[in-house]
């Protein structure tokens, strides 16, 4: 190969390579533009890194987030226009990566890795800032490109007109031709490109448009910025306290990310609910609890659990993790492994402890409130039964809290009141699907008792199965278990249920409740 052949590939790989990036840039700024709803909140919403409360403000400021959207799109389609053609490529550079810098700043690989590929720190974002550094340094028309087209134009115009000051350096006249041709190469690429974008997003095709009008692009972003619009947050979740550990008073439970649902006879809902909760959606689900006040989530002390908990808490994730805990008689491991991961305290599933009250097993639930306890964290149990937290009292328990269940049973799938069965189980002589027995739809048969039991109880009580899986609106809900006397609710809560659930329980709490019982939290 000649030397000369050898230096024409540098300019045609790195045209090439420009073009790429170029692209890149006007594909992302169009697919924006044509998306009408499309908006930089989403995005923001990831911010966690520095800058984050920069990033926040822009979120609740609408005319500065419509601002940025501007920016956003058009600068993604200069920039592209830019490199694509070859016009004003450094200044388009520099723009390229303040732009990915941003970018990055925002959503950074060892915060959110994303599915299009990372190493670390590294991602697309700073290998594109990479090549357009290049592009920064590079001599000028050292690529093909209509910037090098039109400069050369003006130059032979202008040695035309002054030729005192001919540029000896021009090409011959065979080599301009060929100059030229090249520099008009990118204009068909373009145009095909630009055809099929067109066509993409809508501008040429009737069926494209008709599908666009449907919203099926941008249905979900607009939706998801309604869901978690900061701006309608009414007030932050309010705390309390169990003995010195400070606790919000609502209290994200882990059945929707840890895969169950009581969904009576919805069968597909649990599978549903593990698709959904990917690692990645149950850590962004986190933040979200932070961003309205929530502090503290109750989930199992089980391996995949206590793997999302390290990842969020290696990003910088402050909430609080209250074990559900799983003793077995005398083995006491799996309260151990919850204290050793970071738990701020442990609690005896409600199931397990009915069925050890039930069993007259009391030492084997005394025995785990007091090792935890005795580790310094807050320790208590968990009941489905008015009997548990009764026997507690009764033998000598004494928990730093309570896990009651309280809802009212006036909702449509409740079974009749005649065969409600306060241990939850199912006698062998019916059928679980029979609907006049005990089957998965209630979960507080003793509500007047439960009431009357903590009128005189000084121990926190956090209230739970408050909602009847989601027979009961959470207006209604959250003031019955705190009319009846708790002192917290734990509540099973989607990421888009986030912000209203924090506006039902600041509301509700800023009302005048109907409540009986002293706040001991």
């Amino acid at each position: 190969m000649k030397k000369e052949s050898r230096l024409q590939i540098i300019p045609v790989t790195l045209t090439v390579l420009r073009i790429l990036v170029g692209w890149h840039f006007l594909y992302e700024g169009i697919i924006k533009l044509a998306s009408s709803n499309w908006s930089s909140y989403v995005y923001l919403t990831q911010s966690r890194w520095i800058l984050s409360d920069f990033f926040n403000w822009i979120m609740t400021n609408p005319t500065v987030l419509a601002i940025v959207d501007f920016i956003n799109i058009w600068g993604l389609i200069l920039i592209g226009l830019g490199l694509f053609l070859g016009i004003f490529i450094r200044l388009a550079s520099i723009a390229g990566i303040v732009l990915l810098s941003m970018y990055y700043i925002v959503a950074p690989p060892f915060i959110y890795p994303s599915a299009g590929g990372f190493f670390y720190v590294i991602n697309y974002q700073i290998i594109e800032a990479g090549i357009l550094i290049v592009f920064i340094f590079m001599p000028k028309d050292y690529t093909w490109g209509i910037g090098r087209l039109l400069r050369n134009i003006f130059r032979r115009r202008k040695n035309k007109k002054f030729p005192d000051e001919i540029n000896h350096e021009l090409p011959e006249t065979g080599k301009v031709r060929r100059e030229f041709i090249k520099d008009l190469a990118v204009l068909p690429v373009f145009g095909g490109a630009l055809f099929g974008m067109a066509k993409r997003v809508g501008w040429l095709s009737f069926e494209e448009e008709a599908l666009k009008k449907t919203d099926v692009i941008t249905s979900a972003s607009l939706m998801y910025r309604e869901m978690y619009d900061l701006n309608k947050l009414e007030g932050k979740v309010p705390v309390g306290k169990i003995k010195n550990v400070e606790i919000s008073k609502m209290i994200p439970g882990g059945n929707l990310v840890s895969g169950f649902a009581h969904a009576r006879d919805l069968i597909y809902v649990s599978k549903w609910i593990k698709q959904y909760h990917s690692d990645e959606k149950v850590i962004e689900t986190l933040w979200r609890y932070e961003d309205v006040g929530i502090n503290t989530v109750i989930m199992r002390t089980d391996e995949q659990i206590i793997r999302i908990l390290k990842e969020y808490w290696r990003r910088g994730g402050k909430i609080q993790w209250l074990a559900q805990t799983y003793p077995h008689e005398e083995d006491l491991s799996n309260i151990q492994w919850a204290i050793d991961t970071g738990a701020i305290g442990a609690f005896v599933e409600g199931s397990r402890a009915d069925k050890m009250v039930y069993n007259k097993q009391l030492d084997f639930l005394a025995k785990p409130i007091e090792f935890v306890k005795s580790q310094g964290l807050i320790g208590g149990t968990a009941g489905h039964s008015i009997n548990t937290p009764k026997s507690c009292i009764k033998y000598g328990i004494e928990p730093d809290f309570f896990m009651k269940t309280i809802h009212h049973a006036n909702y449509w799938s409740a079974h009749p009141e005649e065969n409600w069965d306060e241990y939850i189980v199912v006698p062998e002589t019916h059928e679980r699907n029979d609907h006049n027995y005990q089957h998965d739809n209630i979960w507080c048969v003793d509500a007047a008792e439960t009431r009357d039991f903590f009128k005189s109880c000084k121990i926190p009580w956090i209230g739970y199965k408050i909602l009847a899986a989601g027979a009961i609106r959470p207006e209604d809900g959250f003031k019955y278990a705190f009319e009846s006397g708790a002192d917290f609710i734990c509540v099973g809560m989607f990421d888009f249920q986030v912000i209203e659930d924090a506006n039902v329980i600041y509301t509700t709490l800023n009302s005048g409740l109907n409540r009986e019982r002293k706040w001991y939290g």
